[in-house]
């Protein structure tokens, strides 16, 4: 239905997922996170049929989602080592999943836009590189909204919950904490100790998602500790909402710090 990967039979009810891609080198770095990418697939009890991803390194004034058939590789980073700017991830695009995202939205009242030339970006193509390398799933992004904030991007996940049952993995790629100018301001380096502005804001985000504290994730910015130091800006953690907004029962799958103030968790919503 999605692309040239078929499999036989009903596609099962998949879970969506909200995982934190870090920066570029997660790729080839020898730490935690880059490990338990790796096992994604063993996470699923079916391969998926083709995937959604949505990434924090795409943002759109309106709801926006890629139509290309064969989506190019964005080294959407600089001063990185010359090697990441060899790797390639040409895994074939979906249209027609694409366009099963704008008829959802619109379904919802939401009202989508489309690009017939957006790639995948490297909080798209990191995460899957390490889950899927042969690069055959058909692989879709759709765009956030920073300006719109938490409760936009959990509507857009509840509009898009049905892809669940047709094969479709959604995956929210983004950083589970993000504030690069402390990392900038400190210098900090790989195993650097986690501050406890860090912990403070993950083990509230945490006990809210596998409470099931709606209510309380979408105004995460008011009531969580720490919230606007770990997210200066939101475009990071908006992907969660969407996995959190398609999903159900979240459970935190991977946690990790990488630089002492990225933390790298990853949940499950069932």
């Amino acid at each position: 239905m999605w692309g040239r990967l078929q499999s036989k039979g009903p596609p099962v009810t998949l879970p969506t997922l909200f995982v934190s891609h870090g920066a570029p080198t997660l790729v080839v770095d020898d730490v935690p996170a880059h490990g338990f990418l790796k096992t994604l697939p063993a996470l699923l009890s079916e391969r998926p049929r083709a995937i959604l991803m949505i990434s924090a390194h795409w943002e759109t004034p309106v709801p926006a989602v890629s139509t290309v058939a064969q989506p190019d590789t964005i080294h959407d980073f600089g001063g990185f080592p010359e090697a990441l700017y060899r790797l390639q991830y040409p895994a074939p695009g979906a249209p027609a999943l694409a366009a099963r995202v704008v008829e959802l939205l619109a379904a919802a009242g939401i009202s989508a836009a489309t690009s017939a030339s957006r790639g995948l970006d490297h909080g798209a193509w990191v995460p899957l590189m390490l889950a899927w390398p042969d690069a055959q799933i058909p692989v879709t992004q759709l765009a956030v909204q920073t300006q719109l904030g938490a409760a936009h991007h959990y509507a857009l996940g509840r509009a898009l919950a049905p892809l669940r049952d047709e094969g479709v993995l959604i995956i929210g790629s983004g950083s589970f904490t993000h504030d690069l100018s402390e990392f900038r301001r400190s210098r900090l380096e790989m195993n650097s100790p986690e501050p406890g502005w860090v912990t403070g804001f993950a083990d509230w985000m945490d006990a809210a998602i596998v409470g099931g504290r709606t209510d309380d994730l979408l105004a995460y910015r008011r009531l969580a500790p720490e919230a606007v130091h770990n997210h200066p800006t939101e475009e990071h953690l908006l992907p969660l909402h969407v996995a959190l907004g398609a999903g159900g029962q979240g459970r935190r799958l991977h946690r990790s710090t990488t630089f002492g103030i990225l933390r790298m968790d990853a949940y499950a919503f069932e």
